[in-house]
């Protein structure tokens, strides 16, 4: 017995010298990453709700993969609800047991836990059998190590399930327990050296990311131009870094990478985690080259898909738009199109390189009132609204209908683009300089109120202006329509066919605001709604964000073609927008995918319809 407890106390020091020499070794990049400025914690209740959530519950990974998340979520509950069993067993090594199968208490508890050891045994074994015969293509490459883990797993619940049979008196139970404490001693040394680091470090991530959604941080200082190398990432990045599961939920649902471009976010977080392994965190080795493609970051649409989905709280796109910023901001980046864009968003003050004159043109042309303070709103025309002639249409649409529901606005005499592209892209003076220049004259002009039909203008004005010094208050006209959705009159007969209707969910309408359910309100108004293969969170990208409109699409498959294949399957009579580029994109995708291509339609000129029968529900 003695010589038993001798071998117990070297192996299990091994054990815990094996973790912690490779833990420190992370703890102590973390530790040492510069100080993030921009963090605030903020409502310790709003972190709370999110730790309980996505961590105890595991609502996330359930709700977006429910059978994949479930088996997961198995996972992780038995592992807490074995936290106690294995404190208790290494106790009962040394001859004085926490619990035992005897008392009350005990004999519940050890039962309770049999039922999570058959639940864990059957999960592990469908997530081994997922990830290494039906291997999804976002996994990634097979791991050894996730092999040797997942049957540690199992054999930790078979030889626990064992030991429920035969009593540790017996010499079964007696071999059982020292195969459930082996499995248990391997096992633990394994999980800093794999990507089970998460075990230890996602609920931390989790419980302290950033609170909004792609929170891109102010940069500090004269000397701040983004993510350069490793001096420049934050104990937030890092952690995340070492967080990743590499899972691949970001890669399959990154738009980029599922069109044939080099872009994977799971490879850039697992880049900058190499980064930090080999150069550590006060390196001045830059990140670009090596470690990250410099091309792979200026192909991502910021469409949010990567951030939103990852289960440990993962946040790319900060770290996506970090590391263009550094290209950007030190004139790294080399790309004809990126830097036409900025001379062309300098010298004209919009991203569609017109002359100012035509947006004063179309205002005389649509009568569109000037905001003098009077009006109840201001319609921000951004620069598809004032330049682009389908944009234009939603403007004169959405005008029509305020007009009717009796809704005073006007247009400022003055505006140029809120700078969102520029932001995207990583050019932080040129976007700093043009919501500057805005925010004097909304300053001036004085609205309470703003309306705007681009998620872009809205998610920019309202949230990363505050990096110019001001945010302004402001909606998207799907909310505006929403809400007075009973006084929008419809003009087809009682009884006529319904056309069918496919609403395609802006990424920074959706993902970004968390609108869904307005602007299909208003689409149900007026048609039959039916939905797209992928819609709401788990919508596709139009391919226009991040700046990628104004770039040169030249690998793989345009994004825009995916998307408008899904929608054309639906086989809808109206595609439906809610985003000027989004519109954009699609007008000719569906031309090239459809022969007989749906029309294409913003929810305002479907509301906007109505208004010439005039038929009131």
């Amino acid at each position: 017995m003695i010589a038993e407890r001798v071998v117990l106390v070297v192996l299990l020091c091994a054990s815990v010298f094996g973790f912690w020499w490779r833990f420190r070794r992370v703890a102590s990049v973390i530790r040492h990453s510069r100080k993030d400025p921009n963090f605030r914690a903020g409502s310790l209740a709003a972190r709370l709700r999110v730790f309980v959530w996505e961590v105890l519950l595991q609502g996330k990974v359930i709700r977006q993969r429910p059978l994949a998340g479930l088996t997961h979520a198995f996972v992780f509950w038995g592992f807490c609800a074995f936290a106690l069993i294995t404190i208790n067993h290494i106790a009962t090594g040394f001859g004085a047991p926490l619990l035992t199968r005897e008392q009350g208490f005990g004999r519940v508890y050890f039962g309770f836990v049999a039922i999570f050891a058959v639940a864990v045994a059957i999960s592990i074994s469908y997530l081994a059998a997922r990830r290494f015969i039906a291997h999804p293509i976002w996994l990634g490459g097979v791991s050894v190590e996730s092999g040797v883990v997942a049957l540690l797993i199992f054999l930790l619940m078979v030889t626990y399930l064992a030991g429920m049979y035969w009593p540790d008196t017996t010499a079964a139970g007696h071999a059982f327990w020292w195969a459930h404490t082996l499995c248990l001693l391997a096992f633990l040394p394994l999980i800093p050296h794999t990507k089970h680091l998460h075990l230890v470090l996602s609920p931390a991530t989790v419980f302290l990311k950033r609170e909004r959604f792609s929170d891109i941080p102010k940069l500090e200082g004269d000397e701040d131009f983004g993510l350069l190398a490793g001096k420049d990432l934050t104990w937030i990045d890092s952690l995340q870094a070492y967080s990743c599961v590499e899972c691949g939920r970001c890669t399959e649902h990154c738009p980029a990478f599922n069109t044939g471009k080099v872009l994977n976010p799971k490879e850039i977080i697992l880049g900058i985690r190499g980064y930090l392994n080999d150069s550590g965190p006060r390196s001045e080795e830059p990140l670009l080259a090596k470690y990250v493609s410099e091309e792979a970051a200026f192909q991502c649409t910021t469409c949010g898909g990567c951030e939103f989905q990852c289960p440990v709280g993962i946040q790319h796109l900060p770290l996506i738009v970090g590391l263009r910023r550094g290209a950007v901001n030190t004139g790294a980046w080399e790309d004809s199109y990126g830097t036409k864009f900025f001379n062309t968003l300098e010298r004209n003050g919009n991203s569609l390189g017109m002359a100012g004159s035509e947006r004063q043109k179309f205002i005389e042309r649509a009568e569109l009132p000037i905001f003098d303070g009077s009006q109840e709103y201001c319609l921000w025309l951004g620069c598809m609204g004032a330049y682009d002639p389908a944009a234009r249409e939603t403007i004169t649409a959405l005008a029509k209908i305020l007009r009717h529901l009796g809704i005073s606005f006007g247009v400022l005499r003055n505006e140029k683009c809120n700078g969102d592209p520029a932001r995207r892209l990583g050019n932080d003076l040129l976007f700093t300089t043009l919501a500057e220049e805005n925010i004097e004259n909304i300053r001036t002009a004085a609205p309470k109120k703003i309306l705007s039909i681009c998620p872009h203008c809205v998610r920019t004005m309202s949230t990363d202006w505050r990096e110019a010094g001001h945010t302004v208050e402001i909606e998207h006209h799907s909310e505006l329509l929403a809400r007075f959705r009973e006084r929008l009159p419809r003009s087809d007969e009682p009884g006529a066919r319904q056309e069918k209707i496919v609403f395609h969910d802006p990424c920074y309408l959706g993902r970004y605001r968390g609108v869904y359910d307005e602007p299909r309100s208003v689409v149900e108004k007026y048609g039959e709604l039916v939905e797209a293969p992928r819609h709401r969170e788990r919508s596709f990208c139009c391919g226009a964000g991040g700046g990628q409109m104004f770039l040169g699409e030249e690998k793989g498959k345009r994004i825009n073609i995916a998307r408008a294949e899904e929608l054309v399957s639906t086989e809808p009579d109206t595609v439906a927008t809610g985003c000027p580029f989004c519109a954009s994109m699609f007008r000719d995708a569906l031309k090239t995918v459809s022969e007989r291509p749906p029309q294409l339609l913003d929810i305002a000129q479907i509301a906007a319809k109505g208004l010439d029968g005039q038929t009131e529900l």
